[in-house]
């Protein structure tokens, strides 16, 4: 990644930026972590999860129809978008300000998958579409959480390079990084 940048570099940038996207495997605490910075930034709180791939019932949104929901999103002027989903990086890295890549070891991100099941199952979280209640993880989404530094990152990385390569990417290793970016 060529615009890799310190965690105070970034809190720096964070404090101006207009549209920053956190990006990150599943239980590692993005959607967290892009709801403070909304919270604290004042900017709109946008979740892929939410507001772009699930319709209730968890069923998946038609990929035409999800790609024209996120360009009308990132016209915004001022918002933080959780999710990673690769595949729009090409609408959204180029109105992006600032990249927080939460890049937890897997077993961190496993034990996030059962600290939300335990809190949650049953009911929809506020990043969640609704009629999409939390249940219990199946062995395609803990492959995926297992698979995804080998599988999805490389992904991660080739995006960044093609569709951002000036924008600014902090990557944090653990959630104990978070107050030192958002409060930095």
């Amino acid at each position: 990644m060529p615009n890799d940048v310190s965690i105070p570099q970034a809190a720096k940038l964070l404090r101006r930026a207009n549209r920053v996207l956190v990006i990150g495997c599943s239980g590692g605490g993005k959607s967290t972590l892009a709801q403070r910075i909304s919270e604290r930034f004042d900017l709109a709180y946008l979740s892929y999860d939410r507001d772009v791939r699930w319709l209730p019932g968890w069923q998946v949104r038609d990929r035409a129809e999800q790609r024209r929901i996120v360009a009308e999103m990132v016209q915004r002027d001022r918002w933080v978008m959780d999710g990673t989903t690769v595949s729009t990086f090409d609408l959204r890295l180029p109105r992006t300000d600032l990249v927080i890549w939460v890049r937890v070891p897997r077993r961190v991100a496993l034990s996030g998958v059962a600290r939300r099941v335990l809190a949650n199952y049953g009911k929809v979280r506020s990043d969640m579409a609704d009629g999409c209640p939390e249940k219990l993880p199946d062995r395609e989404f803990l492959t995926f959480i297992w698979t995804f530094e080998r599988r999805v990152a490389p992904r991660i990385v080739t995006g960044l390079d093609r569709f951002g390569p000036e924008v600014p990417v902090v990557t944090l290793r653990s959630r104990c990084a978070f107050p030192a970016l958002i409060e930095g």
